[in-house]
């Protein structure tokens, strides 16, 4: 029995899960270069032919822009962060150049892996390109028109929410999505606290293993070897719980925000559903109206089969996109819990080893 649950146990830890469904096209991101004003990525692409480029940031940028209101990337904010820790210790600035890369690889792998954006041109283009580009930022005009299209979408919302869903399958999905954020949130929030605990255990071996130092220099000889191997343990016991904290942040941390801003834009693809209900059941009055008048049917009714077609149409797109970020939450999720218990698994034994080293050597 106990061979069975061992070989049970070795497959579920095996079990890997490819971002990448659309096997005709891969991509991987294997080596990133900071540099003073910009961060370059090499991005490989396997297709139907293997090609690889040499891609900044904002050329990242350039590309949400261009499918905008469809991917959402942390590609601005992980470059300014990764700015401010470039000033600071070389594992910090490690930490969080891996998982800038991390992120603007499973940005590129959302979109290959959707049926519609990975045929879109500025995608190929994107991934083709090899020059340096400068990407103009938003003007006034369009910030202003994105503030707009936002107090909109809140009043929006507050008068949607009176309207009677028509497909229980969507009623669920909102139910959902609205609880699932939430709870999404409070683990976020737990998650970013217990990095930080990790972190701050990090920071008082530093103190401890300072103090020991100093007190090692107005110590008799025969004390002094302990306590330096003690100070000694202690730096070690720092880089290990470092080690933790990142991979915590990396594996755990980032997925929950990154899949808060997944249910962000599910709620606002229901959102633009709803919008569309609305206008078919406008339609549909209009229509009736028209009818009752005998005055510009034939308007009315192109109008109402048009917005019949939006409806329906948006309403198909949506259960397959809700259906396919069900199944690949799923995967994600399986795929970086699974990854960070081996990284907890492993630096735990490096603690234990680093422990056991030091308790031989104090009793030889």
């Amino acid at each position: 029995m106990a061979l069975l649950r061992e070989d049970a146990q070795s497959k579920l830890r095996s079990v890997s899960v490819d971002l990448n469904v659309d096997p005709s096209l891969q991509i991987d991101i294997p080596d990133a270069l900071s540099e003073k004003d910009r961060v370059k990525f090499t991005v490989h692409t396997k297709g139907f032919y293997i090609f690889s480029s040499r891609l900044h940031c904002q050329l990242f940028k350039a590309l949400s822009f261009q499918l905008q209101g469809s991917m959402k990337t942390l590609c601005g904010s992980m470059t300014r962060s990764l700015k401010q820790k470039s000033t600071q210790d070389s594992f910090e600035y490690l930490a969080v150049f891996k998982k800038t890369v991390s992120s603007h690889e499973i940005f590129l792998q959302r979109i290959s892996s959707h049926p519609v954006l990975s045929k879109d041109r500025n995608f190929h283009v994107f991934l083709e390109y090899d020059q340096d580009l400068s990407v103009r930022r938003k003007n006034t005009k369009e910030m202003f028109g994105g503030f707009l299209k936002s107090v909109v979408k809140s009043a929006d919302e507050v008068l949607f929410s009176g309207v009677k869903e028509v497909e229980d399958f969507f009623e669920q999905e909102k139910t959902f999505l609205v609880n699932y954020y939430n709870r999404i949130k409070d683990a976020c929030a737990k998650a970013d606290k217990m990095t930080r605990s990790h972190k701050n255990v990090a920071d008082d071996y530093i103190y401890t293993s300072a103090c020991l130092n100093s007190l090692a220099l107005e110590e008799p000889t025969v004390i002094k070897k302990y306590l330096l191997k003690v100070a000694e343990l202690f730096e070690k016991l720092r880089k290990v719980e470092n080690r933790v904290s990142s991979d915590e942040d990396l594996k755990l941390s980032e997925l929950l925000r990154y899949y808060m801003l997944n249910i962000e834009a599910a709620k606002d693809l229901l959102y633009r559903r709803t919008r569309a209900l609305v206008d078919y059941e406008n339609s549909n009055k209009a229509l009736d109206k028209a009818r009752l008048k005998s005055k510009d049917v034939r308007l009315a009714e192109a109008h109402q089969q048009d917005c019949c077609q939006k409806f329906e149409k948006i309403s198909e797109s949506a259960k397959q996109e809700l259906m396919s970020f069900k199944q690949k939450r799923i995967a994600a999720f399986r795929k970086n819990l699974i990854e960070m218990a081996e990284l907890e698994i492993k630096h735990a034994k490096n603690n234990v080893s680093l422990l056991q080293s030091c308790i031989d050597l104090f009793k030889n």
